[in-house]
C-alpha cells in the first residue's frame, strides 16, 4: 500500500524550538503530578522488561514468578501491566504467571535493529503469538525512513500488523536514530497508518533513548490521528526512563497532551526495569529493592 502521500494530509511537524518551549512547559507542570496516585498508575502501566544476553529460562522465570508474587506482597498497589521479553520466553513467562491478569510482551521482528528479512520477521512474531504472546513490540525500519523509503518501511509494519492477529501490536520508532521533529512524527503517522496500537519511543539499546520532545512529537501525532480516523493508539515510553519523576513527567505529557482519556494502560505504557524499584520506593516512602 503507498502510505507517503498519506503524509500530506497532516499538518507539518513542529519546529524543535516550539518542541522545546512546550517540554519546559511540561516539566513545570509535572510536578503537580509527583505523587503516589500518579505513581502507582506509573507502576500499573509498566512493562517489566528483561531483555539481556544473559537472559536463561531460568532467570527469565524466576523473573516472572517474582512478578506474580508482587500481588501478595504488595495488594495495597496495582501490579505491572505486562512482563516483556525475548521470544524464546514467552512460554516460560506464561507457566509462571498463569491466572494473573498480567499479559506477555515479546519483542519481535527482528528485535533491536529490525535488520534481517522481512519473512524472518514475520516468522518471530507469529511464534511468539503462537507461544502465548498478547503483545508484541516491533522496530520501525530506521534506516529505511532516513532513505526516504517511507512506503516500505510503513508496508513492514503493515505485514507484521496482519501477523499477529488479535494481539496487540507496538511498533518503536527508535526516536533517538530518526533525531529530527519531522522524522519522528513522519514516522509516527506512518507506523500508526500501517496499523499499530502503540506507538513506543525506543528499544533502549542505543545511547538515546526515551526522550520528553520526541514524546511530545509523538503525542502530538497521535491526536491528529484520532482527530482524522477516530482510532485511538497508545504511547510508550522506553529506555531511559528510570525515577518516579521520569515516569510522572510523561505521564503530564500524555495527560495534557491527549487527555484522561488516554490515562489508562490500554493505551499508556512505560517500558521499564530499573525504574519499578524507584517507583516502589516513591509510592513507600523509603527505598525498596523487590527487583
Amino acid at each position: 500500500m503507498e502510505y507517503a502521500n498519506r503524509l500530506k494530509e497532516y499538518a507539518p511537524a513542529p519546529t524543535i524550538e516550539q518542541v522545546a518551549e512546550e517540554v519546559a512547559a511540561l516539566k513545570e507542570a509535572a510536578k503537580e503530578n509527583y505523587n503516589a496516585e500518579v505513581y502507582k498508575f506509573c507502576y500499573s502501566s509498566i512493562d517489566l522488561t528483561t531483555l539481556s544476553c544473559n537472559d536463561s529460562e531460568e532467570s527469565v522465570a524466576a523473573f516472572a514468578r517474582k512478578c506474580a508474587e508482587f500481588y501478595s506482597k504488595y495488594p495495597h498497589i496495582p501490579n505491572v501491566a505486562s512482563i516483556c521479553v525475548y521470544p524464546p520466553f514467552v512460554e516460560t513467562v506464561g507457566l509462571e504467571i498463569d491466572a494473573t491478569p498480567m499479559r506477555i510482551t515479546s519483542v519481535a521482528g527482528g528485535f533491536p535493529s529490525s535488520q534481517t528479512f522481512l519473512e524472518v520477521k514475520m516468522l518471530e512474531v507469529a511464534m511468539a503469538i503462537e507461544n502465548g504472546a498478547d503483545e508484541v513490540d516491533i522496530v520501525l525500519n530506521v534506516g529505511k525512513m532516513l532513505t526516504g523509503k517511507y512506503d516500505e518501511a510503513a508496508n513492514e509494519v503493515e505485514v507484521l500488523r496482519a501477523e499477529s492477529s488479535d494481539a496487540i501490536l507496538k511498533t518503536i520508532l527508535e526516536t533517538g536514530a530518526l533525531k529530527t521533529p519531522e522524522h519522528i512524527r513522519m514516522a509516527s503517522l506512518l507506523a500508526m497508518e500501517a496499523g499499530s496500537d502503540f506507538i513506543k519511543t525506543s528499544t533502549g539499546k542505543i545511547d538515546v533513548a526515551a526522550t520528553p520532545e520526541a514524546a511530545v512529537v509523538m503525542c502530538h501525532a497521535i491526536k491528529d490521528y484520532y482527530e482524522k480516523t477516530g482510532r485511538k493508539v497508545g504511547f510508550k515510553a522506553a529506555g531511559g526512563v528510570r525515577t518516579a519523576e521520569d515516569a510522572a513527567l510523561y505521564y503530564t505529557i500524555v495527560e495534557r497532551i491527549l487527555g484522561k482519556e488516554w490515562i489508562t494502560t490500554d493505551l499508556f505504557r512505560i517500558g521499564a526495569s530499573s525504574a519499578a524499584n524507584n517507583i516502589l520506593s516513591s509510592i513507600e516512602g523509603k527505598e525498596i529493592k523487590y527487583y
